[in-house]
């Protein structure tokens, strides 16, 4: 037998004798050629691998953190602005206003604010045109408004409104840079106030219904949009995450149910305030007006005169993105986290098959299917390297114990109260699941693991995926569906790499795992991204007070990891007081689509234009290699 063919052979259990700085470089952190299949290499091939920066895969040369407001790249690459908030998507339409007094309708026709998760659709005959959705997560107010604080009128809610949602704009390659196309019959703006329908199991249930929609079918506005998905079959996928903070009451004594306190409502509302001003938001008026939000959206970009669809079949819960995959037999998979400390894993697999030949028969294939949520194991016991099994637990009702006595009277609150039913079944607390993605390479699922200051109390015990008590760094998990057939209930797992400062934490868990260092070290990973060649790239939203736990983090940034060996290297650094969120590619994968949210989010930046005493603006980058060659190759 050869070295290879013995190390292919080798049972992952022998793996566990290694020191707690070593264990990812020699098992979990190896991508597909370490966990579960794949070329296995040696223990020390891997480790000089990771300790040298010799991955194949990556080649650019990781840059230093920084604390300046402007975009940081590795040498040979270059950023422009493809879109900022207020940019008018029509060529008649208003110019964004820096004194803060534009209005609601002129919002309603401009780029939204805050963007987040984004999807290029590209035109199947043209292969320098595509579409791009885009989110709109929420809005700064001591931007928005020339007051710079919460809304003080009914108009003041409508343009918070008209900021968020989505975006749906075209873009174009001109001398080999992509740019909007304003006037394109294609852009539209999806906000707060658009109308809606609801489909699926919720449709027409007593708890979807309004004075305004007494049967329960439609709803004006998504809002408070976070990542995204795509669909095999050419849709955008929407998703509604801190919907709750939205929501007030005009009484301040109203007692809330278990659902609403389970869901984060509050009487005076989350730093939000739109209840005083627009009843829709006031829960002692409207109660079932929650129950509307917090869904997945389908939209159909190539069709701007269609109505986007909440599909209920996925549940209801803080959705931070959904990731499409399939099953053996051709069903659709849509795996979601549920973006708060100690909640939940999901995902749904459809009834029926995807039609690749014709992709308008699958527009309601998103509406018949079973969702699940995951349970862990508390690992092998290890801390060098925690690694275990898992298992999706079915949410229908009459199964696992969800039934009228337990609260539930149908499969349609099942689904309203998705968090209360995960629950019953005994799903595992997680340490606020964010963005999930599928490898392209070899199927294997990653999912961020953003922080959790919680872990260790309220509930929350340590162990098996969430190792550390206080977690402020985060992690990012790994899991391989048995058979590598996403269909399938159960899963092997592990981390793929655990964050933290060795810098401070030295020696500690608190240190993270063997492939952070002082050079490439971050904290608080958000968004996730596969390109075609199976380059991970990882997206932050954390503590960027480079002081304290965080010395020598810089600002939030965007790193790339080689799943093969686990090297990560630091690819960009963001301006002053952003999160860096939000990722595709163009077809040739020559050009990378990054967004830079909430610049200057507490003052202290002008990005991107930085004019004097010049207000900030989210914006979407266009990154590119000054050679024309593929991004991070």
């Amino acid at each position: 037998m050869s070295l290879l063919e013995e190390n292919q052979s080798t049972d992952l259990e022998k793996m566990v004798g290694l020191s707690r700085r070593g264990f990812i470089s020699a098992g979990a952190l190896c991508g597909a050629a370490m966990f579960l299949g794949g070329n296995l290499l040696s223990r020390s091939v891997m480790a000089a691998s990771v300790s040298a920066g010799n991955s194949r895969l990556l080649g650019f040369e990781s840059i230093p953190a920084a604390t300046t407001d402007a975009i940081t790249l590795p040498k040979g690459y270059k950023s422009s602005v493809l879109i900022s908030w207020g940019q008018p998507l029509h060529k008649n339409g208003p110019a964004f206003d820096p004194s803060g007094n534009g209005t609601a309708a002129a919002q309603e026709v401009q780029f939204g604010d805050n963007n987040d998760g984004m999807s290029l659709f590209a035109f199947p005959d043209d292969k320098n045109r595509a579409l791009m959705a885009i989110n709109n997560e929420y809005t700064n107010y001591r931007y928005l408004y020339p007051h710079g604080g919460m809304p003080q009128s009914a108009e003041d809610v409508r343009k918070a409104l008209a900021c968020e949602g989505v975006s749906v704009i075209e873009v174009q390659r001109k001398n080999g840079q992509w740019q909007f196309v304003q006037g394109s019959r294609y852009n539209r703006r999806i906000h707060g106030n658009s109308p809606l329908r609801i489909s699926g199991p919720a449709r027409g249930h007593d708890l979807m219904k309004t004075a305004a929609d007494k049967h329960g079918k439609k709803v004006l506005g998504t809002f408070q949009n976070c990542a995204n998905g795509k669909t095999p079959w050419g849709t955008y996928l929407t998703c509604e995450e801190n919907f709750t903070d939205c929501f007030g009451s005009s009484n301040a004594q109203q007692q809330f149910d278990a659902a609403q306190k389970r869901y984060g409502v509050v009487a005076s509302s989350k730093d939000i305030n739109w209840h005083p001003h627009d009843p829709r938001f006031d829960m002692a008026k409207n109660p079932n007006e929650l129950n509307r939000h917090g869904w997945v959206v389908e939209i159909d970009p190539f069709d701007p005169q269609s109505t986007p669809v909440k599909r209920t079949a996925l549940g209801r819960f803080k959705h931070e993105n959904a990731a499409l995959a399939e099953t053996d037999d051709g069903r659709a998979v849509v795996y979601m986290g549920d973006d708060e400390r100690g909640e939940f894993i999901y995902k749904f697999v459809s009834r029926d098959r995807i039609n690749h030949r014709n992709q308008k028969a699958n527009r309601d294939i998103l509406d018949h299917g079973t969702l699940y949520v995951a349970k862990f194991d508390a690992g092998d016991g290890n801390p060098d390297h925690p690694k275990g099994q898992g298992q999706w637990i079915e949410l229908t009702h009459g199964k696992n114990g969800i039934d009228a006595s337990s609260g539930f009277a149908d499969q349609a609150e099942v689904l309203i109260h998705a968090r209360l039913a995960a629950s019953v079944v005994g799903a595992t607390r997680m340490d606020r699941p964010e963005w999930i993605v599928v490898s392209p390479k070899d199927g294997q699922v990653y999912c961020t693991l953003t922080n959790n200051a919680k872990r260790g109390e309220d509930g929350q015990p340590v162990g098996g995926p969430n190792p550390r008590e206080k977690n402020v760094y985060g992690q990012i998990l790994r899991w391989r569906t048995d058979r590598n057939d996403h269909a399938s209930k159960t899963f092997a797992w592990d981390l793929f790499v655990v964050a933290g400062n060795p810098g401070v934490h030295a020696g500690t868990p608190k240190g993270g795992s063997s492939n952070i260092t002082p050079q490439n070290m971050f904290n608080s990973p958000d968004g996730l991204g596969f390109d075609k060649a199976g380059r991970l790239w990882i997206l932050t939203d954390g503590d960027s007070s480079n002081a304290g736990d965080f010395a020598g983090m810089g600002n939030n940034q965007m790193l790339c990891a080689d799943p093969a060996t686990g090297e990560i290297r630091r690819f960009m650094v963001g301006p002053v007081g952003c999160e860096v969120t939000g990722i595709s590619f163009s077809p040739d994968q020559k050009t990378l689509f990054v967004g830079i949210q909430h610049p200057g989010e507490n003052g202290g930046s002008t990005f991107p234009e930085h004019l004097p005493n010049g207000k900030p603006r989210s914006s979407v980058m266009a990154i590119t290699r000054e050679d024309g060659g593929i991004v991070g190759a």
